[in-house]
C-alpha cells in the first residue's frame, strides 16, 4: 500500500507552491492602527494554547471588546466565569504560547494574533475589569509577536453570517452530558441553564 502521508516541508511546498504577496506582507509584529481598530471592535475570539496535556481551543466573548488593548504589543484577556476546567490557563502557566482569532459579526474576515501569555492576579489588574462589583479571577496578559488578517474564504464557504438557523435540530448540552453519564438529568440541566447562566455571567 502506498503511503500518501506528507512527512516533510519540501513535499508540502511542492503541492501548495509559494504564498501570494498579500499573504506575506500582511504580517505585523505589533498592532498597527487598522489591526487595533478591528480587535477593539471584536466581542468574540477563539483562544488556542498548548501544554503538556496537548492543545486546547476555547471561545471567549464579552458584551464589549473581548480584550483590552494595553498598547501596540499587549492585549489583556479577562477570565470570566466558566466551567473551572482551566484548560487555557493551565496551558498558559505551563507553556505560554497562545493564538487568538478575532471575529466581528457580519464580516467574513478574521484577525489572527500569535504571541505569549502569562496569567496575572494582580489586584489592580483585576480591578480594571470590574463589572458591578464582580471581577475576573485572573487576566491573561498577552505579548503580541504576530498579527495578520485571514482571508474570508472559510467564513464565506460556511455562510456563517448568512446561513439560516440550523441549531434547532441539534442536540442540547444536557443531552450530550446524559450521553456521557448514565442517569444524568439532561432535561433538568437544560431547563435550568438559562437562569443559572444569567446569574454567573461575570
Amino acid at each position: 500500500m502506498v503511503d500518501h502521508t506528507i512527512t516533510d516541508i519540501a513535499a508540502l511546498e511542492a503541492i501548495y507552491g509559494r504564498p501570494g504577496k498579500a499573504s506575506v506582507i500582511k504580517v505585523a509584529d505589533h498592532l498597527t492602527p487598522l489591526y487595533h481598530k478591528w480587535i477593539a471592535a471584536s466581542r468574540f475570539c477563539v483562544v488556542s494554547t498548548v501544554g503538556p496535556e496537548g492543545t486546547d481551543g476555547s471561545p471567549r466573548g464579552d458584551d464589549g471588546p473581548v480584550v483590552t488593548i494595553e498598547n501596540a504589543n499587549t492585549l489583556l484577556l479577562p477570565d470570566w466565569r466558566g466551567n473551572n476546567r482551566m484548560d487555557t490557563l493551565r496551558n498558559i502557566v505551563a507553556d505560554g504560547r497562545i493564538s487568538l482569532m478575532f471575529f466581528v459579526p457580519g464580516s467574513n474576515n478574521v484577525i489572527r494574533v500569535n504571541g505569549r501569555a502569562v496569567v496575572s492576579v494582580a489586584p489592580d489588574m483585576l480591578g480594571r475589569f470590574d463589572q458591578k462589583g464582580r471581577q475576573p479571577r485572573s487576566v491573561a496578559v498577552i505579548t503580541v509577536t504576530e498579527v495578520y488578517s485571514q482571508c474570508a474564504r472559510a467564513l464565506m464557504r460556511a455562510g456563517v453570517w448568512t446561513a439560516g438557523d440550523e441549531s434547532t435540530d441539534q442536540p442540547s448540552v444536557g443531552e450530550m452530558l446524559a450521553e456521557q453519564e448514565a442517569g444524568f438529568d439532561g432535561a433538568e440541566y437544560d431547563a435550568s441553564w438559562g437562569a443559572r447562566a444569567a446569574k454567573t455571567m461575570w
